[in-house]
Formats: structure tokens, C-alpha cells, sequence
């Protein structure tokens, strides 16, 4: 396994210098200059890539927002174990359910994660109500809380 760690950390870092230097509009050109650095990659891993950096698709091209912070790992972990399902409710408001007892805990880490999408967070005992100001940042929204929650089977 640490050979794929590896791997994600070196084409995480190039996907940022790659970014740092120029305009990347779309996925596939980041795939094609990936792997003329050498690097092969699909475009499903670059997406799973641009989510875990923080990137995100502006008019102008994907950017960082956000600086990821050393305790994000850990506190995204302790999210994905409370978490149970995420659902729109119309344009700007997404329900986030969660175990019982655990809407205001997950909230704040909404509130305190930096994701632009966020407008704001209603917390009750096992739901959130995430709102945001439109359907592009509720769709981006929704792909980061659907990657954490845990899929049955799994």
C-alpha cells in the first residue's frame, strides 16, 4: 500500500505545480499534462485528487481555495464515522443526516472547514440543514459530503 500513497502524493504535488503555473479548465487537459510529466492517471483519479487538495472549478479554471490544515485527515475521518446520508432539498439546501447525537459535531466542522459552498449550518439531534447560494456550490458540496460518508458493503 505505500507504494499507491506514493504515487497520490507525487501526482498530488504535481497537479499543484501544474496549477501554481498555468489556467486548467477542464480535467482532461490536467490528465494530458500529467502524463506528459510522465505521470498516468485517469481522470476519475484526478477528480478524487482535486476533492481531497481542496480544488475547486472557478469560471477562470480549477484553484485552490483552501489551505488544507494537518488535522484535517483526522477530523474528516471522525466525520465519515458519523455521518449516514446526505440529500438535496431543493436548490440551496442540502440535509445532512447523521448517528444520533452527532448534527451539531459535524456541523461545526462544516462551519469551521473553510468550504466556500457553505453559506451556513442548521444543526438539530441527527440532521444538518447546509445551505448555499446555488446549485453549482450545492453540487460541489454535495460530491465532498458524499465522499465521506461510508458506503454499505464497504
Amino acid at each position: 500500500m505505500p507504494q499507491a500513497t506514493d504515487s497520490m502524493q507525487k501526482r498530488q504535488k504535481a497537479i499543484l505545480a501544474i496549477l501554481r503555473g498555468r489556467r486548467v479548465a477542464r480535467q482532461s487537459e490536467l490528465v494530458r499534462l500529467l502524463k506528459e510529466r510522465g505521470i498516468r492517471v485517469t481522470q476519475s483519479s484526478v477528480s478524487r485528487d482535486l476533492q481531497q487538495l481542496g480544488i475547486t472549478k472557478l469560471d477562470t479554471g480549477y484553484q485552490q481555495l483552501e489551505q488544507p490544515h494537518p488535522e484535517a485527515d483526522r477530523d474528516a475521518a471522525m466525520v465519515a464515522e458519523l455521518l449516514r446520508e446526505v440529500r438535496t432539498a431543493g436548490g440551496h439546501l442540502t440535509v445532512v443526516k447523521t448517528v444520533e447525537g452527532a448534527a451539531q459535531r459535524v456541523a461545526l466542522y462544516l462551519d469551521r472547514s473553510g468550504w466556500t459552498e457553505i453559506v451556513g449550518t442548521v444543526s438539530g439531534d441527527d440532521t444538518i440543514f447546509v445551505a448555499t447560494r446555488g446549485g453549482g456550490e450545492q453540487r460541489r458540496l454535495l460530491v465532498r459530503l458524499r465522499s465521506l460518508v461510508p458506503r454499505e458493503g464497504a
